[in-house]
């Protein structure tokens, strides 16, 4: 959820998702997928901001999750990094190597 202001003052917290436009005339006004819309006092500039930093911690929530370990090239051979020399990948430290996940097959049931 991200929190926003009314124009007349109360803050009140909104799920990003449920956004349809923005519209900006002169006051930013949102409206929702259901309809409903609501001026607030942010510019749409700050408004997407906002969501963008709300989803962002949603998918560093996720990778957090997926990875609860992960330390880049920490000689593990299931991490993107380890090895990158032989591979002939940059070891440039601005560009750290993105882990990754062995893909494992689930046996198909025999079919009788």
């Amino acid at each position: 959820m991200i929190v926003l202001t009314r124009l007349n003052g109360p803050s009140f917290a909104l799920n990003p998702d449920l956004i349809e436009r923005v519209e900006a005339n002169p006051d930013t006004v949102v409206v929702l997928v259901g309809g409903a819309s609501y001026p607030i006092a942010e510019s749409v500039d700050e408004l997407l901001a906002r969501v963008r930093h709300y989803r962002g911690q949603v998918i560093a929530s996720a990778h957090a999750t997926e990875f609860p370990h992960s330390d880049f090239g920490n000689g593990d051979p299931d991490v993107a990094g380890a090895g990158q020399e032989e591979r002939g990948w940059t070891t440039d430290p601005n560009f750290p190597p993105v882990p990754t996940r062995k893909l494992h097959s689930i046996p198909l049931p025999d079919s009788d």
